[in-house]
């Protein structure tokens, strides 16, 4: 993903939060949406015009064929104190789109909203409010009352069933892109593929469930052109399968895939030999041919599978060791710390020594970051 440095683009848009206070951004993935970007940004200021934070709307234009990035230039120039513009060289798909907004966005707080008018601007406060007040890290959006057809409705409401149900964070809707996150824990997770579709369950591996909430929002009819990234029928069935499938491998075993395989291993290595010690009793006890039973075989099979499947988990593991080694990736994640507790302690990707306890909160780590970029005094003799 590359962004252009034409002048008016996002880092020349708007100055960061004064005060270490906290900073909105929002971001807006968009595929030939021409006819909406100007009503899109006309809503979002007037919707922002009275909040008590500064902000920024960032609209990415992901490879589009219109007049996208015309109208995109045309907005910012309109208002570059709050506006800014991300171009893709081509179009990389909706998460990638999003993920290349959440890199250059500068809030302490990252709000992601569709570019098709069906969302409401005007919930956004009132969700960061929610966000800031209850001190959480997420806030998704629940379309209750949708102006989505039937064939749209039914398979989002069993697909929201199932990703519950494999993730262990229940959510009416995980399809409202109108989701606002703490920055400081939505940079622990980088999207790609689609999964714009789980990010609560991603960022479930970084932060705890009871920190997600869910709230009502507004949802309208589409009234300009037609959806460029949603993908109907059995196509888009797979692809959330598939998907899920990927997602609950990684949210429960990434740490631990040789549990996940080696579970299949033992599974198939027992039953495996129970088929072939109930075939022995036949052949040693009763003087039963076995020589032309598929039972045989079929034992057989499953004791290699189960061997086969045994030894993927530990090269699994061998592999997951070397990722979290190698790239420094922490086994776990620290929120806060209260008193003294001794000596140099990882907070996310951050080394900590002597930081006050605010400085760890998530939404305000740019304190921290300061202080790791603070030289350290020489030592002496040095």
């Amino acid at each position: 993903m590359h962004e252009s440095r034409e002048p008016g683009t996002v880092r020349d848009a708007a100055p960061a939060g004064a005060d270490g206070g906290h900073y909105l951004s929002i971001v807006v993935p968009l595929r030939d949406e021409e006819d909406n970007i100007l009503p899109l940004a006309t809503q979002v200021q007037a919707a922002l015009a009275g909040a008590p934070w500064p902000w920024q709307l960032i609209l990415v234009d992901d490879g589009s064929r219109d007049a996208t990035r015309a109208r995109i230039r045309e907005a910012v120039a309109a208002s570059p104190h709050h506006l800014g513009g991300v171009i893709l060289r081509r179009g990389f798909g909706q998460t990638a789109a999003m993920q290349a907004g959440i890199d250059v966005a500068r809030g302490s707080v990252i709000a992601t909203l569709d570019g098709d008018l069906q969302n409401n601007p005007h919930d956004i406060v009132r969700m960061v409010r929610r966000l800031l007040d209850e001190d959480l890290d997420l806030v998704v959006g629940w379309r209750r009352v949708r102006r989505d057809g039937w064939l749209r409705r039914v398979p989002s409401r069993l697909g929201n069933w199932m990703i519950g149900l494999l993730t262990g964070v229940p959510l009416h809707d995980y399809g409202c892109t109108l989701k606002i996150y703490r920055a400081a824990v939505l940079r622990r997770v980088r999207l790609y593929g689609e999964m714009h579709r789980f990010i609560p369950s991603w960022m479930a591996t970084v932060t705890s469930p009871e920190r997600i909430r869910e709230e009502e929002v507004s949802h309208f009819p589409r009234l300009h052109g037609r959806s460029k990234y949603g993908v109907s029928g059995l196509a888009r069935s797979v692809r959330v399968l598939l998907d899920l499938l990927t997602m609950a491998f990684f949210v429960r075993f990434r740490a631990s895939p040789g549990h996940f395989f080696g579970r299949i291993g033992l599974a198939c290595g027992g039953a495996g030999l129970l088929a072939l010690a109930w075939l022995t009793w036949l052949k040693l006890g009763e003087g039963a041919a076995i020589a032309g039973r598929p039972l045989l075989l079929l034992g057989i099979l499953l004791v290699v599978l189960g061997a086969q499947f045994v030894c993927a988990g530990i090269l699994a593991e061998m592999l997951a060791r070397t990722w979290f080694e190698a790239g420094g990736t922490p086994a776990y994640l620290v929120r806060e710390t209260v008193g003294h507790v001794g000596g140099d302690m990882r907070v996310g990707d951050m080394r900590v020594g002597d930081m006050r306890v605010s400085d760890l909160r998530a939404g305000g780590m740019g304190a921290a970051a300061a202080s790791r970029r603070r030289p350290r005094a020489p030592r002496e003799g040095a």
